[in-house]
């Protein structure tokens, strides 16, 4: 089975994945129509930031799994792969602490200017004056929107700054809140009001596009500090504009709408010329200690989509399916017994929407749970049950709602 890493990826675990017994096509950095015609012939796809549009799907008849080596898949056309029947799965938490890390390097970076005193020591000039003068961060509120592993453990660092930390998101419980050392706020509204600094750990989704909305932002305390580690999308850009060029707040950003795709090229932000904002160039995850977490992880998900066909932290599996009436086929387990089953469902008009079987110990028996999407007539269960040589007992549940697909739980 061949595997295609489309970008860079860890020595080791590509060493890791062979090991696997995969022959592994180390490509980096594919793009477009190349990696179109790279991914012809191979069963996994390994990418960061290289996008996986429509065409890869298209041409790439013989691919099972995409693996986004990071924890978002917004650079992966999630709906072309649904529609081929390719699964994809993501790295969640895995650049968790990274992400942090750099989230209260901008905090501080504001909190002290130290860029702007790194390059007046660099243009020769002794200005301690000037940089004396700090807010210092002791004692002030710490907002959080969106508490998933990147928004905690900023909220964790937060509180060991000894900062009081308000945090929202849409699963936060008070109680959970208060396991975390965190305040609840009610909304990102609610949260911005009271927060000195701001910052925004939310995923792209339709849901969270423009979550930070005008209001949100003039909500901010003057003289407060707004960060963002997450995605541009997720914030106004013209509010975010509009407030950093009237001063009245700071920004920190490491990621900007209309951002290059590449690692090097020309980029012109109205934003990032205004010197009330430090910015750096979308490298939140880009830590050697981040990457190996991933790396590892990516290998982790390989490992069990080929011993076991699970795939963890799959992205694009229904959560419900149409079924409505659970077909259980108790069994002699012999070659064709499940063929005549499914034949005479088929030859009724039915899909089978999912098929469990469990063999009990010694191979002589097993029982088949077959989820279907209408109810077969009287005339089809008599059929099944009639071949005694081969089936012990048949029946039929209807079930009260559409039933929740089982899959692994994001890690």
């Amino acid at each position: 089975m061949r595997v295609l890493v489309a970008d860079e990826f860890p020595k080791a675990q590509l060493e890791a994945l062979r090991g696997l017994g995969l022959t592994v096509d180390y490509r980096p950095p594919l793009k477009g129509d190349e990696l179109a015609a790279a991914a012809r012939d191979v069963s996994i796809l390994v990418v960061r930031s290289t996008e996986v549009t429509q065409k890869v799907f298209e041409q790439a008849t013989a691919l099972s799994l995409v693996i986004r080596a990071g924890a978002g898949v917004n650079t992966i056309d999630v709906k072309a792969a649904s529609e081929h029947g390719v699964y994809v799965a993501n790295c969640p938490g895995q650049n968790a602490t990274a992400v942090a890390e750099l989230t209260w390097g901008l905090i501080l970076a504001v909190d002290r200017k130290i860029p702007d005193a790194v390059a007046a020591l660099r243009e020769g000039k002794w200005q301690k004056k000037k940089f004396s003068s700090a807010r210092g961060l002791y004692g002030r509120t710490l907002g959080i929107v969106g508490v998933g592993n990147i928004g905690t453990a900023v909220g964790q660092r937060g509180r060991a700054f000894g900062m009081r930390v308000l945090a929202h998101s849409r699963s936060l419980t008070s109680s959970r809140a208060g396991e975390l050392g965190f305040e609840r706020g009610e909304s990102p509204l609610a949260v911005a009001r009271e927060s000195d600094v701001l910052t925004i750990h939310v995923p792209a989704s339709k849901e969270t596009k423009g979550l930070i909305s005008a209001q949100v932002l003039a909500a901010l305390p003057p003289g407060s500090l707004f960060v963002n580690t997450s995605r541009a999308d997720v914030v106004d850009q013209q509010a975010l504009l509009k407030e950093a060029r009237s001063g009245r707040i700071w920004v920190a950003a490491d990621v900007f709408e209309g951002e290059p795709k590449t690692g090097e090229a020309p980029f012109s932000s109205e934003l990032t010329k205004l010197p009330n904002v430090y910015g750096t160039h979308h490298i939140g995850a880009s830590t050697d200690q981040a990457q190996s977490a991933i790396a590892e992880e990516t290998v982790r998900i390989v490992d069990s989509f080929l011993s076991g066909g699970v795939v963890p932290n799959c992205v694009n599996i229904a959560r419900r399916t149409p079924a409505s009436h659970q077909l259980i086929v108790r069994h002699h387990d012999k070659v064709g017994v499940l063929a005549n089953v499914l034949d005479a469902i088929r030859e009724a008009g039915i899909n089978a929407q999912e098929i469990e079987n469990t063999v009990f110990e010694g191979a002589a028996s097993a029982c088949c749970k077959i989820q279907l999407d209408s109810r077969p007539s009287d005339e089809v269960l008599s059929r099944i049950r009639s071949r005694t040589g081969e089936v012990i007992f048949a029946d039929l549940v209807e079930l009260r709602e559409s039933t929740p697909v089982k899959y692994p739980v994001a890690g």
